[in-house]
């Protein structure tokens, strides 16, 4: 009874001093457990700190083009988002404002994008992920994409245990961003440049066709430049005509000189019966185009021809016609093929114009530096907390031993300890007993 009295007392005497003094006091009593349990702690800390792998960072940082309301609604429509829902996207877009950096990030966040850089990088075998898509997103939680709301500077920050590797994925980033813009690029530029370059295939097919029309009748026909020819051949038969007019009127003076049977007379009839055969020649007949197979009039015929291999003075005619048509159909396609050339081009400044190019501002260096772990502070917070919770187990273990035995609360642990205890007993299995 008295032994009762005197812990009351002490008990009372605890609880007139105030709270913290009451635990100072209790930690104070147990500071040899507790610098025990902190020297444990920190070598505990040294050693997780030490096995944690170190990891790098590497960032760029890029800058969206300004595009005004044709290409902000290009990247909207690749996103599948819309900027210009109500009044403000519209003001937004005639005051020139910078939308497209929202945009550029869920670009760079895109399954199409991490799909092909873990395609590139083979980050399947490097994060030991069975999936591919576990792999993606283990790349997206080691990558940070944030945008700057006031400059809208877009900061692409890549994780990884190797440096080099992390500055590879940072800037393959950018190329894929750049590679995604321009293939999804839909803007009427880009429209207008396939329509010019598909009609531009076709006008050069068609060219060629006429080409090789007229080179396969002028092969034919002997007309490489009707008149050219026209005139040579005119020429030619004037001349000829007139030297036989002068050889026939040399041949009947020497006739009425010589007779018919002179030398000097056969030798003239024999000039003149040589120009009449060539005057011939060069005059031709009036037989009609001979058709090929194909029933086309303008390619290969059948025709007489002069001494020279030119066509006669009456094909002439004749060859003018589907001549004309064929060269005009050349000098058609020529035109139109030059053009084409001049528009496809001029298309294909216009698409570079209208494609947005990412602007870079710090491309992605090799880390020097580590970034995680901190390994100083990783081994003060793990003290710290190891220590904290040594501290408060002697505390309520102080607490609970101040209790008396009576105590509900004490009666209550104690029931709910046993009630445990006996349930583990129950599926606990027996010594030597084999199902």
């Amino acid at each position: 009874m008295q032994t009762e009295q005197l812990i009351a007392a002490e008990y009372e005497g605890r609880e007139l001093t105030p709270n913290w003094v009451t635990n100072a006091s209790v930690l104070w009593v147990h500071r040899s457990v507790l610098g025990r349990t902190a020297a444990v702690a920190l070598l505990l800390a040294l050693v997780i700190a030490l096995v944690i792998p170190n990891k790098y960072e590497s960032t760029a940082r890029i800058m969206p083009p300004e595009t005004g309301g044709g290409t902000t609604a290009l990247l909207a429509a690749i996103t599948g988002r819309s900027e210009f829902g109500g009044l403000g996207g519209l003001a937004s877009s005639l005051l020139g404002a910078r939308t497209s950096g929202p945009l550029f990030v869920d670009l760079l966040r895109s399954a199409t994008v991490s799909g092909d850089l873990v395609d590139r990088f083979q980050l399947q075998q490097i994060y030991k992920k069975r999936y591919r898509v576990d792999a993606a997103k283990r790349l997206a939680r080691s990558t940070a994409v944030v945008e700057d709301k006031k400059s809208g500077v877009i900061s692409i920050t890549v994780e990884d245990s190797d440096p080099r590797r992390a500055r590879d994925l940072a800037q393959a980033y950018l190329d894929e961003l750049n590679l995604l813009v321009t293939r999804t690029n839909t803007s009427s530029a880009r429209q207008e440049r396939m329509f010019i370059e598909h009609r531009l295939e076709g006008a050069h097919s068609d060219l060629e066709r006429a080409q090789q029309e007229m080179s396969e009748f002028a092969s034919t026909h002997t007309a490489i430049d009707m008149k050219e020819q026209t005139r040579a051949t005119v020429e030619a038969a004037a001349k000829l005509e007139g030297q036989l007019i002068f050889e026939q009127s040399e041949l009947d003076s020497v006739r009425q000189v010589y007779g018919d049977e002179n030398v000097r007379v056969r030798s003239a009839r024999a000039r003149v019966g040589e120009l009449q055969r060539q005057l011939e020649m060069i005059s031709g007949t009036s037989t009609p185009l001979v058709k090929d197979k194909s029933g086309n009039p303008n390619s290969a015929a059948t025709l007489d021809h002069t001494v020279a291999d030119y066509p006669s003075l009456r094909q002439i005619p004749r060859l003018a016609v589907p001549y004309a048509d064929i060269y005009r159909r050349v000098r058609i396609q020529e035109t139109l093929y030059e053009m084409l050339t001049q528009q496809y081009e001029l298309a294909r400044i216009q698409e570079a114009k209208d494609v947005p190019v990412v602007r870079v501002i710090d491309l992605p260096g090799i880390p020097e530096k580590k970034s995680f772990p901190p390994r100083a502070m990783f081994m003060v917070i793990i003290t710290a907390l190891i220590v904290i919770a040594a501290s408060a187990r002697l505390l309520i273990l102080d607490r609970w031993n101040q209790l008396s035995v009576h105590d509900p609360r004490k009666e209550l642990i104690g029931r709910i300890a046993a009630d445990v205890n006996r349930q583990v007993r129950r599926f606990r299995p027996v010594p030597g007993y084999r199902p």
